[in-house]
């Protein structure tokens, strides 16, 4: 996330007349950034993707991205069905809902950090001197500013004695690097993951949880090619079947910590065979129309404009022939930054916040913490302002803290609302799958929200 992040907000920045000769510096030892070519769309999929929205394609268009993502794999869908373990709902989705191309696209996170770099070779003559292939040691930040959730570092109290290099430096955040380099800025961007060292030093304190939960990704082949988002609630966790290209597909499994490593350990045949049995016929059957789902189409199908995809019976999602790729796990948690800025600091994407992966939004999120806090500091530069002044910054974090909390809490709900087997929660959540199939104008607001087009699924 460091580099798709730090990249998008220089790119941002650097397509803005008021910013663009802003001095900037990436610090990351992440060899992945010596990439300067495009990667071969015949090579096996990386089990490392993210689902991008139609608000974050736009973005990457606006900034020049999108153009160099095109030119190696990525896969759009235009199609989702999610449905429960116990066979008493499910719920499609199409583009045509809401009169668009598409729901989203899966793009490796090789391509998407490749993409960037290239883009950010293209704006910038010197990005080699950006770039600094090194790791953060310490902050030391000025010692009148004063700083939210955090006691003051110590700087040396100025003197007649000092230059004016020195006196300029003493209003800066001192970045000590480990190659023994030291930087100076005006605003340092955490954009360093869920395990943020920015946002350690700095002394910004998070609430959270670990779920008891961890997820398995990897790349799956098909017979044929997936064109289709597909997600089923087990009573472990959901199994989501993601097209990435071709007749390949990627697989996010959640389930608890002790099956992710008998699962790991399975051999690639038995992992196809319970992938597929997680997809169609395990832990219970197929939803089967009933009068319920006959008496919700005929009342609703009366009040017009009915959605493309009310009328979409379940399919069965395409088998697994071999998994291809090496399977990954990793714990899943929840995390919330208390604060977002402090003076000469902001904290972006998973350094800020981290939320489970059941709709795949952690990126989307992240992307768009970057584009609003460049857009502030544009703002800012404009009035000539200081571009590490916390009233500044305070702008950022109050637009994007209302956003990121909606999504966690609206994440969280449903990580606890579908963890739960208890016969009339059953019930309750095969009458929310219905409404979602039939009610037009609540399925159009959640495919919407999942876009990124509105900030709340609610029925309008």
């Amino acid at each position: 996330m460091l580099k798709f992040l730090t990249f998008l907000y220089i790119l941002y920045a650097a397509n803005m007349p008021l910013t663009k000769n802003l001095r900037v510096a990436i610090i990351d030892s992440n060899p992945a950034l010596k990439s300067r070519n495009y990667l071969t769309k015949s090579s096996i999929p990386d089990s490392r993707v993210s689902t991008v929205t139609p608000a974050t394609i736009s973005f990457f268009k606006d900034i020049g991205v999108w153009e160099h993502v095109q030119q190696q794999r990525h896969a759009f869908f235009g199609k989702m069905q999610v449905w429960d373990y116990t066979g008493l709902g499910y719920t499609r989705y199409n583009a045509k809902d809401v009169g668009k191309e598409y729901l989203g696209c899966v793009v490796e996170n090789k391509v998407l950090c490749n993409s960037l770099l290239l883009r950010l070779q293209e704006e910038l003559d010197d990005i080699e001197n950006v770039i600094y292939p090194t790791r953060l040691v310490s902050l030391t930040f000025p010692s009148k500013s004063k700083q939210a959730g955090m006691k003051p570092t110590s700087s040396e109290p100025l003197s007649a004695g000092h230059s004016t290099e020195e006196l300029h430096r003493s209003n800066l955040v001192k970045l000590d690097l480990s190659d023994g380099r030291s930087l100076y800025s005006k605003l340092v961007i955490g954009a360093d993951g869920s395990k943020s060292n920015v946002r350690q030093i700095a002394g910004i304190k998070t609430t959270g949880w670990n779920y008891p939960q961890s997820a398995i990704i990897c790349t799956v082949e098909h017979v044929m090619e997936n064109d289709c988002a597909w997600q089923r609630f087990l009573p472990s966790g959901p199994i989501a079947l993601l097209p990435i290209g071709d007749n390949f597909s990627n697989i996010v499994w959640t389930m608890s910590p002790e099956e992710s490593l008998r699962h790991k350990s399975m051999s690639p045949e038995e992992f196809v065979m319970s992938v597929n049995r997680a997809l169609d016929f395990g832990y219970g059957p197929h939803p089967r129309p009933n009068a319920l789902d006959h008496f919700m189409e005929k009342f609703f199908s009366g009040t017009g404009n009915t959605a493309a995809s009310t009328k979409e019976s379940f399919e069965v999602p395409p088998k697994a022939t071999g998994v291809v790729s090496e399977r990954m796990a990793f714990p899943l948690s929840l995390m919330h930054s208390h604060d977002y800025v402090s003076k000469r600091l902001a904290l972006v994407g998973d350094a800020a916040h981290t939320v489970h992966p059941l709709a795949g939004q952690g990126v989307n999120l992240g992307f768009g913490d970057a584009a609003a806090l460049a857009k502030v500091i544009a703002e800012g530069v404009s009035v000539g302002s200081d571009v590490g002044d916390l009233t500044l910054l305070q702008r950022y974090e109050k637009d994007r803290k209302a956003a990121n909390v909606a999504m966690t809490a609206v994440l969280d709900g449903f990580q606890k609302i579908y963890s739960v087997d208890f016969g009339p929660l059953n019930v309750a959540r095969a009458a929310a799958f219905h409404g979602a199939q039939y009610i037009s104008p609540l399925k159009r607001n959640i495919i919407s929200f999942a876009m990124g087009d509105t900030k709340w699924p609610i029925f309008s």
